[in-house]
């Protein structure tokens, strides 16, 4: 009787087998990992055995957010170009469009970009990712978002926008003078204040930006 059951077995095993051409199916966290690891040739194996190319893990992270955070650019965008959700976020609210731009992901920002990314989509600090950038001195990132079409006058929930935190969160050094000149050159409103009603210019005079306070002066600043 055992050895009739194990024969039957047996035979159903070699037809699924047949079936599916011997293809060993693929695995959700093999997926992930390999994202993670920036290993494309395992990525792509694992979505040409069928694991979902958004599949999550327990922080809610896709694979293509895992590649973004450790900027594997090549896994990134074998992962976009198999159709992974450039605005899928996870439990922090970090999308790999959103991460790329706080982190200054350049290469797969752009490819985020050319492939969906929504320019309103915001933070848990319901900032885009335009302010981050410009708080950690991202000048290339800056531009390419400003380019894009982000918000330049967005106020996150801190009651701040890119330029004040450009002033705020920085020395006021040769990066952020550069984004501050991007900034009001894509028509940031100078004397947007604070949720105290401090002024950008009032907050550069306040930290000793004489470069940056005079660029503000320059376009109107009060």
């Amino acid at each position: 009787m055992a050895l009739r059951v194990w024969k039957r077995w047996l035979v159903l095993a070699c037809a699924f087998g047949a079936a599916t051409g011997g293809a060993a199916a693929g695995e959700p966290s093999w997926l992930l990992n390999a994202a993670a690891k920036g290993d494309t040739g395992k990525v792509v194996e694992q979505l040409k055995q069928g694991v979902p190319v958004d599949v999550r893990d327990g922080g809610d992270n896709t694979p293509l957010l895992l590649a973004t955070q450790g900027n594997h650019v090549d896994t990134a965008r074998a992962l976009i170009d198999a159709g992974a959700d450039v605005n899928a976020k996870n439990k922090r609210l970090d999308s790999a469009y959103l991460l790329a731009g706080a982190e200054g992901r350049l290469e797969i920002l752009r490819l985020t970009l050319s492939h969906g990314a929504n320019l309103k989509s915001t933070n848990r600090y319901g900032g885009t990712a335009l302010i981050p950038a410009c708080e950690r001195g991202h000048v290339e990132v800056v531009k390419t978002l400003l380019d894009a079409g982000v918000d330049v006058n967005h106020v996150n929930k801190l009651g701040w926008t890119g330029l004040l935190e450009a002033i705020l969160l920085s020395d006021g050094g040769p990066r952020h003078q550069q984004i501050v000149r991007l900034l009001i050159d894509h028509g940031a409103n100078v004397n947007l204040a604070d949720s105290k009603g401090v002024t950008p210019l009032q907050h550069a005079r306040e930290r000793g930006q004489k470069a940056i306070a005079d660029m503000l002066v320059a376009a109107g600043a009060r």
